[in-house]
């Protein structure tokens, strides 16, 4: 019997979009998984997980625990070796109040690591960041990318940046802060822009950018672009930075080829244009991306992104093995299963 077939695996907000993919990775790879839910009798997002536990052989279940209170967590690290906590509000749009999403995000995340630390069994916990944790308020550097040594200004952030920064730094502290009979190791993942297949018909946060240059939301495109990443690769990450011994106490930047808007409005039409969608190829200018901005909150959202994504994933890539798709196999695979689950419609329809 491997290590993994006797580990269990806690991985917190089960039903999101890394959530499942991480999910699937640990399965695959043996693993007993345990997901937290807001409710356990709300199936309607697991289904999916269940039936592909049951496919693959493997064991998991799910446990009810959320982020804005104690009850729960307790009961469900007992008797995990891990913890993969992917959980965060990630909202649409800007709130108006900035603490809708902090504070989930960071009490949240002090609720797991407590848990984890007095539990007894868990020896690593592996925290799902974001690149906005690095870039937010910042120049480009000198030599064209950011790294793990980077970080963001909390001054310059968004309301959801914010909260990943805070998060991560809490997280930290915490580390440091904890008494010797209770430490553990901890290992941020922070991806750029995660894209890929859905593994239900949903859209994630991240996938909306190849939903609306597919549906054709907005007559040009803005001149700004990302570190994209295959949900998939992210997968592999945690499990990399879950099971390798080098990653204790480091960050892990992943995101793949620097991906400007327009270049990936030209692959994808030049993928589905056959099948009738007509992708917006011209070019927004900034001034006319700032004004559709003040009434379109997802464009306001995108301002944050503008001429600071190029990440480096050197770090991940020497010390944990780990390698990234193509940006044009991950735009193609991500297109295809927006059409495959019904969310775009070409003209045709």
């Amino acid at each position: 019997m491997s290590p993994s077939q006797t580990e269990t695996v806690l991985v917190t907000g089960a039903s999101g979009f890394i959530a499942g993919y991480v999910i699937e990775e640990l399965l695959r790879h043996g693993y007993t998984v345990r997901g937290t839910v807001r409710d356990v009798a709300r199936t309607e997002k697991t289904t999916h997980l269940t039936a592909l536990a049951a496919q693959l052989g493997g064991r998991l279940e799910f446990v009810a625990a959320r982020l804005d209170t104690d009850e729960g967590w307790a009961d469900a690290v007992a008797g995990c070796t891990f913890v993969l906590h992917t959980a965060s509000p990630n909202p649409p749009a800007i709130p108006r109040d900035e603490d809708e999403v902090i504070r989930p995000a960071v009490d949240g995340t002090l609720r797991v690591l407590r848990a984890a630390s007095a539990s007894g069994t868990v020896r690593r916990l592996v925290l799902t960041s974001s690149s906005l944790t690095v870039n937010a308020g910042r120049n480009e550097p000198k030599d064209g990318w950011h790294t793990e040594d980077d970080w963001s200004l909390p001054e310059a952030c968004t309301p959801y940046a914010k909260s990943k920064l805070l998060a991560e730094r809490a997280a930290w502290t915490f580390l440091d802060d904890l008494p010797e009979d209770r430490r553990l190791d901890l290992v941020a993942v922070i991806p750029g822009l995660v894209l890929g297949p859905l593994q239900r018909p949903e859209v994630s946060t991240s996938t909306v950018v190849v939903q609306r240059l597919l549906n054709r939301s907005m007559p040009a495109v803005p001149n700004i672009g990302w570190s994209i990443v295959d949900v998939r690769d992210i997968a592999v990450a945690h499990r990399l930075a879950m099971e390798s011994p080098k990653a204790p106490g480091n960050r892990y930047l992943c995101g793949g080829t620097y991906t400007g808007m327009r270049d990936m409005a030209h692959v994808l039409a030049a993928e589905f244009a056959p099948q009738g969608f007509h992708v917006p190829t011209l070019r927004l200018p900034y001034p006319a991306m700032w004004l559709a901005a003040r009434f379109d909150p997802a464009l306001r959202v995108a301002l944050d992104f503008v001429g600071r994504e190029r990440l480096s994933s050197q770090k991940a890539i020497d010390e944990l093995g780990w390698t990234s798709r193509s940006s044009a196999e991950i735009l193609r695979d991500t297109g295809q299963s927006l059409i495959d689950h019904g969310l775009v419609h070409s003209r045709h329809k």
